[in-house]
Formats: C-alpha cells, sequence, structure tokens
C-alpha cells in the first residue's frame, strides 16, 4: 500500500511518481468530457459499472486454470472463509511499525461491522467512527502466500470492485486498496520493500483514478524510487471508481524476456514494470518467492497527506468498498494478454498517442482531428507516457514531431519532451506548446533532436511552470 510497514511518510510529490492534478480536477473541459464520455462510453460501461454487483468471477480463458477464488457468496452480516482469509487487526503487526508502517489512523477490527458479507455475493470492508471520533476499519489477507507464475508462465490476480462512493471532502482520508505483499514480510515485517510488493489497486480521497504500483529494492531511494516506488495510474472510465464496479488486475509473465509485471483496469494494460528497469539481484530478491492478497480500506496515512490530507470533522463514516470476487489465475504459457514484441513501432510511421504500454496522469479522449479515433488530453507538468519498442533504424533520426492542440488560457504553456529508455534521461529533444487556439485545434509541431538509431523505448514528458492543463496530443512522428 504504497508505503509500508517500516517506511517514513512518502515524499511531499506524492507516492507512486505521481501528483495531484489540481488544474484538471479544476477544469470547466474535464467536467463538460465527463458529462460526454458518460454517453460515449456506454459500452464500456456494460463491461464494468453495470454488471450485477454479485456477478460470478469469470470463467478462466483457454490456457489458463484458477487456482484461487472466492465469490463472497453467504449470509448477509456473516465474516469471510476463515480457510481463505486471515483478519489484520489492532494498529500493526506483532512487533511490526506502528500504525501499519503508514501513518494511517483506523484501528482494523474482525468485528462485521467493519468486515462482512452483504448477502449478495459481495463483500463490505466499511471504515466507521465512533462517538469520540476514534476510526474502525478492515483488513484481511489471503493465508496462503504462494501466488507466484510458473517457470515460463504467468500469474493473473484480479478482482471486481466498487471503491467507497463517496468524493469530494467527505472522502477526506479514504484509503481503500488492493495490493500483494512478498511472502518472506508474513512473520518479520521488516524487510520491506525489498520482499516486494504489488498494488494491483490503490484510490484515495475519493477521486475518480486508480493508481498501481511495484514495491522493491531499499527503503529509501534506490532502484525502485521508494517510497515512491515505480507506479502508473489511469481514470476509471464509464462509470467512476466510486459509482461502478470495475476490474482492477495485475499479470505477472515469466514467458517474456524480460518478464514483465502488467496492471490492468478492466482490461485495459495501463502500466508495466519490466525486469530490466532495476538490477538482478533487486528483481530476483522481489520475485523469487510466493506472495499473499491484501483487501483494506485505510483512514489516512501518507498516501492520502499527500493529497490533501487524512480524515477529519467532515469526512463521512460509513461507505464500504465492496468486493464482488477475487479470483488467481496461472498459465503455463500461452494464452492471456501478451505484450508488443520488442522493436515493434517504425518511428518513421505516426505513433498514436493512446497507443501508450505506461503512463502517468494521462486521458484519453475522442478526438475530432482528421483521421478520428482517440488523442491523450489533460496534459499537465510532470505526467508522461511510455511507448516501447520504437525501432530507429541504422539511419539517424534528427527531427520529432507531434500533432498536438492547447486551449489553454494565456499565459499557460508547456513542453513535449522525448527521452528514451529512462524518464530520468536528459530530453533529446523538445519543442513549447501552448493556446492553439483550443482543446481540439490541431497543429504539427516540428522539432530537431539528437540523432538516434536503433530500438529505443521512448517517454514523451511533459513539463510546465503551471499546474494547468497546457496542451493534447494526437500522434507522433521521428523524420531523417
Amino acid at each position: 500500500m504504497s508505503e509500508t510497514p517500516g517506511t517514513p511518510p512518502p515524499p511531499a510529490g506524492g507516492p507512486h511518481g505521481t501528483r495531484v492534478p489540481a488544474g484538471r480536477r479544476r477544469s470547466v473541459r474535464k467536467a463538460l468530457v465527463a458529462a460526454l464520455g458518460t454517453l460515449g462510453l456506454a459500452l464500456a460501461a456494460v463491461t464494468a459499472g453495470t454488471l450485477p454487483a454479485g456477478a460470478s468471477a469469470p470463467a478462466p480463458p483457454a490456457g489458463w486454470t484458477q487456482v484461487f477464488m472466492d465469490d463472497f457468496n453467504g449470509a448477509a452480516g456473516s465474516g469471510v472463509n476463515g480457510a481463505d482469509w486471515q483478519y489484520d487487526t489492532g494498529t500493526s503487526y506483532p512487533g511490526g511499525a506502528a500504525n501499519w508502517g503508514t501513518g494511517e489512523v483506523e484501528t482494523m477490527t474482525s468485528s462485521t461491522s467493519n468486515v462482512a458479507l452483504d448477502g449478495n455475493g459481495n463483500l463490505l470492508i466499511t471504515p466507521r467512527r465512533d462517538a469520540a471520533g476514534h476510526w474502525t476499519s478492515g483488513r484481511i489477507e489471503t493465508t496462503r502466500t504462494d501466488f507466484r507464475p510458473p517457470a515460463g508462465g504467468k500469474l493473473r490476480v484480479q478482482a471486481r470492485i466498487q471503491l467507497p462512493d463517496v468524493t469530494g471532502a467527505a472522502a477526506k482520508g479514504y484509503w481503500p486498496a488492493f495490493w500483494m505483499l512478498g511472502a518472506p514480510f508474513r512473520g518479520n515485517y521488516w524487510n520491506w520493500p525489498g520482499i516486494g510488493e504489488l498494488d494491483v489497486m490503490e484510490n484515495v480521497q475519493g477521486l475518480n483514478n486508480d493508481w498501481a504500483t511495484m514495491h522493491c529494492g531499499t527503503g529509501s531511494g534506490g532502484p525502485c524510487n521508494e517510497t515512491t516506488g515505480i507506479g502508473g495510474s489511469t481514470p476509471c472510465t464509464g462509470t467512476t471508481c466510486q459509482a461502478g464496479f470495475h476490474t482492477y488486475a495485475m499479470e505477472w509473465d515469466r514467458s517474456t524476456s524480460p518478464e514483465e509485471i502488467r496492471f490492468y483496469l478492466d482490461g485495459v494494460n495501463f502500466h508495466t514494470v519490466r525486469a530490466n528497469q532495476v538490477d538482478a539481484t533487486t528483481w530476483a530478491n522481489a520475485t523469487d518467492h510466493g506472495y499473499f492478497l491484501i483487501l483494506n480500506v485505510a483512514m489516512g496515512g501518507g498516501f492520502p497527506g499527500a493529497f490533501g490530507g487524512g480524515p477529519d470533522s467532515g469526512t463521512e463514516p460509513g461507505h464500504p468498498m465492496a468486493v464482488d470476487y477475487v479470483q488467481v489465475l496461472q498459465s503455463t504459457g500461452g494464452g492471456g494478454p501478451t505484450p508488443p514484441p520488442s522493436g515493434n513501432r517504425n518511428a518513421y510511421s505516426a505513433i498514436q498517442g493512446e497507443s501508450y504500454d505506461s503512463q502517468s496522469g494521462v486521458v484519453t479522449e475522442t478526438t475530432t482531428d482528421t483521421g478520428g479515433g482517440q488523442d491523450i488530453g489533460y496534459l499537465a507538468n510532470g505526467d508522461w507516457a511510455l511507448y516501447k519498442g520504437v525501432d530507429f533504424g541504422s539511419t539517424p533520426a534528427r527531427q520529432f514531431s507531434a500533432r498536438v492542440a492547447s486551449g489553454a488560457t494565456g499565459g499557460v504553456s508547456g513542453l513535449v519532451e522525448v527521452r528514451l529508455d529512462n524518464r530520468g534521461n536528459a530530453p533529446i529533444g523538445s519543442f513549447a506548446v501552448g493556446g492553439t487556439g483550443g482543446w481540439q485545434s490541431w497543429q504539427t509541431v516540428p522539432a530537431n533532436i539528437s540523432a538516434v538509431t536503433g530500438t529505443h523505448d521512448v517517454y514523451l514528458t511533459f513539463t510546465s511552470g503551471q499546474p494547468a492543463d497546457f496542451v493534447n496530443l494526437n500522434w507522433f512522428d521521428f523524420g531523417h
């Protein structure tokens, strides 16, 4: 759950390498797009938020076997199956860091007022506040600690969840999560983050956003940029994360080289971590063992603190996280989503903005530009998108072009930058943009870049001196 037992609070910039998109959340145009998107994304809603609350877990696809499943069927008011789940209670693991190592303020209980089935095929984890202002909530984890892919195979962990249906000031301090910890943590409680953590879904403050993160390496800084971790995020579409059920999934793939861990929202891969992003020892320490699963709703702590703070007198208790099912699938090879092969993108043909492999702060929307389709929008300072396997060939590319639009107000502008292989590397080129006449008023802007050959992962990063949105991007390409 971002920062974990034994860690200090996250940096001021917020967990997961993201920041609060303040300008975007105040944006009138986002509100208009969201309203229109409710109609345009009706099909997505059918597969996400509008399925029955008690829908059964899907049958495993061809090539996959089910190794764990809980549909949470049972009498209303009953607890979870003790053969599959154990309760974490109090404010820490036995002998572990106080406040679960994250600074959260609730006391976890096994009471059915905090953790119970609803009688309709859902688990409800409900934070409560007593008359004295003390918070209680629930946290459960699987008794099994052996969830890992077989050699050369895959593991898929997924849950269909509706986040607490509370937003704005009433949601201050809420921190629901579906996540995993490396098996060596159980009984030790001080070896994080080296043993690995996989956050399949985290959410704070009732924001319509899903964060996914891998934690590894050392407790501060290190190869995994702790306590931030290696993270990405995406909004829920069709219905918000709070207004409907969505499927949150992680696929750990040992059939690829390098090994990959991919995160999905409603079947769409929005964040990927590859073994070659860190050194071999760090990856081995985080992955050469099984994992256990955790469901909880925390109140307060480092992650909510980075997005405005913990619960206060205006926070409304009693809004549960509803979990329809948790399912774990395993494949010995083949079956399920597979990533694009290395070098699959031609640098000299248009690369569509929405075809990213990973991103932070990016929203896709329908474009009116020539050719239609989608653009990536609401781009502001600190946002980025990753495009893997861009093949530049043997003749050096020396130019970059992008199709951009901006309805930013006067004085708001920023840079569209190109970086290769690592988001921390210096840009090889950039151009400034702002105010093209409208968010769908498109221009093709060229820029010179340093000479590039071979195959690279391309990061587009967006840098501005203001927090407001400053650009949309439809596509980009390179030239000689």
